[in-house]
Parts: C-alpha cells; sequence; structure tokens
C-alpha cells in the first residue's frame, strides 16, 4: 500500500464551546490523523438551562451542572408545611419590586378565599398582599422581611389582609406559639394600678403612616377622630376561695362561669385526688369536666376573693380598682382590662356602647402547644342590645375597647346573633368586619391575646411595638399601660 488513505472530512453535529476557533475551520492533524470539519449548528436549546428547582410539565428537572441530553425525573414536588397550598396567580413578577401594579380588589374577602389577585393597599407607595407556594418564591421575601421589622410601613397589617406567610412561621393555617414570645424585665410587671385610673400612658400606633406617638389615657378623647366607642362591661365575681377537704388538705376553686340549675364551672387546684360527691366547706364537687376543671354547686352567693392574676403579688388595696367604672352584670373571673382606664368623666367625654361578654378559662389561659391551632378554645358567654348593635352597625368606625370587645363584635357581625357563646379564635390573617380600632393593654407572652392584637396590627408591627414599649419604659398586664391601634 503505497498511497496513503485520503484524509475524509467528519463532521460532527455538535458545538464545542470556546476553543478560540471559527466555526467551519479544519483542524489539520498530520500523521494519518483524521481532519475534523466543523459546520455552524443551531443552539439545541432554546434558551438558558432552567433553575435546577423549576420542573416543566413533563416532570423533568434541567440542571445547569447536569450534562445535556441528560435527564433527571422527579416526582412532584409538595409544598412544605408552613405554605398555603394554593398560589395567587403571580405571573411574570420583576425582582426590584419597581414595576409591581395590580388591579384592586373590590371585595377583599375574596382575596382572603384565595381569589387570584393582588391588592394595593396605603403606605409608602403600595402593598401587595400575596399567598406564595415553593416555586413562586422568586419575590424576594427578604425583603418584604425588612421591610415589616420596622413600625412605619404597615405591610403586614393583619386588618388589611394576608401576606407571605412562610419565613415568619405563621399562615392562615399554622402560627408558631414561638413568635407570641418578648422578652420583658420583671421592674415592668405592673403590680399595683395608676394613682388616677386616666394617669396611666397610652402608647399610639396609627396604622395609615406607621407612626408611634405617647400620650396619657386622659387625651384619649382627643387622639379618637369621631369613632364610636364599644365597651365590655362585665363585672368580676368574688370567685376565688380557699377550702379545706375533710382531711385537713388546702384546696383553691375558682369560679370561670354560673351553669344551668345553680352550678357553677369552676377551676380546682389540686385536683387529682378529689372525687364527685364531695364537700369542701360551702362547696359540693358535681362532675370532673377535665383539665382541672369541675362542675360546682355552691351555697349562696360566691363569697371570696377579687381573683387577680398570679404574676400580681401585691396585696390589692381597693378591690374595686379591678373592676371598670361602667361594669354592670357580674359574670366573670377576670377583668377586662382595657377597661379599668376609664373614670365616669372620661366615660361621659367618649359616650360607648356597652355589650358584654363574661371571661372565663379562654382569655387568661396560656398556650403551651406548639401551634395555636391545637390550641383549644372552651367558649365564652356573651350578649349585646339590639339597641346597641344599631348603633354599632351605623357607625362609620368602631373602637372595641378590649380584645374581649372585639371578639363580641366579630362573633356578632359574623352569626347575626346577639346572644349565646363564642370560641372564636382570632389570628393573623383575620377579616376583621365590624372592628376599627382597638385599645388594650399590654398582654403576656404566649397567650390568645398577643395573637388577637398581633391579627389586627401584624405581627412583626406588634412585636416592634412591644420592643418600642419596653425602651420606653411602659408598665405591662393588669395593672399597666394601654396601647391605642387606630
Amino acid at each position: 500500500m503505497g498511497d496513503r488513505d485520503p484524509v475524509v472530512p467528519v463532521v460532527l453535529p455538535v458545538v464545542l464551546p470556546g476553543a478560540g476557533r471559527r466555526s467551519g475551520e479544519v483542524l489539520d492533524r498530520s500523521r494519518g490523523q483524521v481532519a475534523l470539519v466543523l459546520e455552524p449548528r443551531e443552539p439545541c436549546i432554546d434558551a438558558a438551562p432552567a433553575r435546577a428547582d423549576e420542573v416543566d410539565e413533563q416532570r423533568e428537572v434541567v440542571d445547569a451542572g447536569v450534562s445535556l441530553g441528560e435527564e433527571l425525573a422527579l416526582e412532584p414536588l409538595k409544598s412544605p408545611d408552613r405554605l398555603v397550598e394554593q398560589p395567587a396567580n403571580l405571573g411574570d413578577v420583576p425582582g426590584d419590586g419597581e414595576h409591581l401594579r395590580a388591579e384592586p380588589v373590590a371585595d377583599r374577602r375574596r382575596d382572603l378565599d384565595r381569589d387570584r389577585r393582588l391588592e394595593p393597599g396605603c403606605a409608602r407607595g403600595q402593598r401587595f398582599d400575596l399567598l406564595s407556594r415553593p416555586l413562586e418564591r422568586g419575590l424576594e421575601d427578604g425583603r418584604l422581611g425588612a421591610a415589616c421589622r420596622r413600625v412605619g410601613d404597615p405591610l403586614l397589617g393583619a386588618h388589611e389582609g394576608s401576606v407571605v406567610h412562610g419565613p415568619r412561621g405563621y399562615s392562615r393555617r399554622r402560627m408558631d406559639a414561638v413568635l407570641l414570645d418578648y422578652e420583658l424585665p420583671p421592674e415592668l410587671v405592673a403590680q399595683r394600678p395608676a394613682e388616677a385610673r386616666d394617669g396611666s400612658r397610652l402608647l399610639v400606633y396609627r396604622r395609615r403612616d406607621g407612626r408611634v406617638e405617647h400620650h396619657r389615657f386622659s387625651d384619649l378623647p382627643d387622639v379618637l377622630s369621631g369613632e364610636l366607642v364599644v365597651v365590655n362591661d362585665t363585672r368580676v365575681v368574688a370567685a376565688r376561695l380557699r377550702l379545706r377537704r375533710s382531711s385537713g388538705g388546702a384546696v383553691e376553686l375558682l369560679l370561670l362561669e354560673p351553669l344551668d340549675g345553680g352550678a357553677w364551672e369552676g377551676l380546682v387546684r389540686p385536683s387529682r385526688r378529689l372525687r364527685a360527691g364531695e364537700r369542701l366547706g360551702p362547696v359540693e364537687l358535681l362532675e370532673p369536666l377535665g383539665g382541672g376543671r369541675w362542675r360546682v354547686r355552691v351555697d349562696g352567693e360566691p363569697r371570696g376573693e377579687t381573683p387577680l392574676p398570679p404574676y400580681i403579688t401585691v396585696p390589692l388595696d381597693d378591690p374595686e380598682r379591678y373592676q371598670t367604672v361602667y361594669a354592670r352584670e357580674a359574670g366573670s373571673a377576670a377583668a377586662p382590662t382595657a377597661g379599668l382606664h376609664f373614670t365616669e368623666e372620661l366615660l361621659a367625654r367618649v359616650d360607648p356602647v356597652r355589650v358584654t361578654l363574661h371571661v372565663g378559662l379562654d382569655t387568661f389561659r396560656p398556650v403551651t402547644v406548639h401551634t395555636l391551632e391545637e390550641h383549644e378554645l372552651h367558649g365564652e358567654r356573651y350578649a349585646v342590645e339590639p339597641g346597641a348593635w344599631r348603633r354599632i352597625v351605623r357607625a362609620e368606625r368602631v373602637l372595641a375597647v378590649g380584645t374581649t370587645t372585639v371578639r363580641v363584635l366579630e362573633t356578632v357581625a359574623r352569626t347575626g346573633e346577639l346572644a349565646g357563646r363564642t370560641s372564636l379564635f382570632i389570628l393573623p390573617a383575620f377579616e376583621f368586619r365590624r372592628v376599627n380600632a382597638l385599645l388594650t393593654n399590654f398582654h403576656l407572652p404566649r397567650s390568645t391575646l398577643l395573637a388577637l392584637v398581633m391579627a389586627f396590627a401584624g405581627v412583626e408591627e406588634t412585636r416592634e411595638l412591644y420592643r418600642v414599649a419596653v425602651e420606653e419604659r411602659y408598665r405591662f398586664y393588669s395593672f399597666g399601660d394601654a396601647m391605642l391601634v387606630l
């Protein structure tokens, strides 16, 4: 074989990356090597490879780190436990936040019911209430979270609607109880009421522009702008009875609420060895109800002590200071403390409407579970006069004095029933139908009362307001100062 075989051009249907040579150039390899002729080809893909977390309609994932042509099949992704399952229809959303604009939603309830829309709101520019799922987390959640770490941007005002829930541990279905924790120096727990009822301090938070103001409670009529004030006129029963068993053992009974047939529901400590039919002085144990609660019968009217909360360790000189000046019908185991600041003169200036909710176990029982949805409510009795409700319905804006008043108003607004029991549990993303402003005290950590305030003012806003209150040395809890959210 004297002649060498001819060089055979080979065309490879691939595009080699880079190499610094022009398309179609022959790479001449001597000594019998095969030469390669490269021809121009269209790219094999229409665009850059998708991100590793994007799934196409065939359940296939294209990963930039995988060789072209290699395929990986994945099962459909499931939403994490903390995220709502149905997303808003976001479409193409720019990441810089400068071009987020949407048509307003006429009926916010449709938006809360997952109507696929966005809604602009107030404050700096516009606010957008979005629901998310794992593959739509390109909304730069960090920016939203950062915007909500300060009072002054009511982006997360729960009164205005629902929000992007995942990063903060709460949703329309779930709220972690750890969000109800905060640090409080022990000396800020008020042991005595203020010398004058209306001499306590008043922190005012205006949701519209995020302003925080510091007043005296006596300034309340001047701070308001025409709101109809609604108060809870329940009266605290002298319901703490210190009893002894026939064996001499000490037992404490806290009467929670009257039941049918002259009986009471009470919280008994210790209750482990007690038995039905046992007599404890003027009290007969009828039936255990679980969780330390008993159905009991009391001889005559209860003649016990005012049931001050356990964090108040100083005896109360005047038991009437744990009653509101407008208290009427006895039936509560604890005072609606937001109303303790009113004097007769101040009450006359605001001309309030009265409703009744008898405060029971639900109001002061702490949250001991991991998520608030696991917390059980037993319900509390309420009543509203027809004339009072007509005034409430006609009012342009309603100010609820205390969380118990909020529960009454929002219960009637939903059911139309002016009397009964309510187990309404108000958490963030709750839609307020009748309450436009809230007057309340500063509440204990891990309490459903604090969760209600967060639902109204926003989770991060409330946490920041409490931080400000601690920094400004406000007094906390039943005999402490007040906060007004407008």
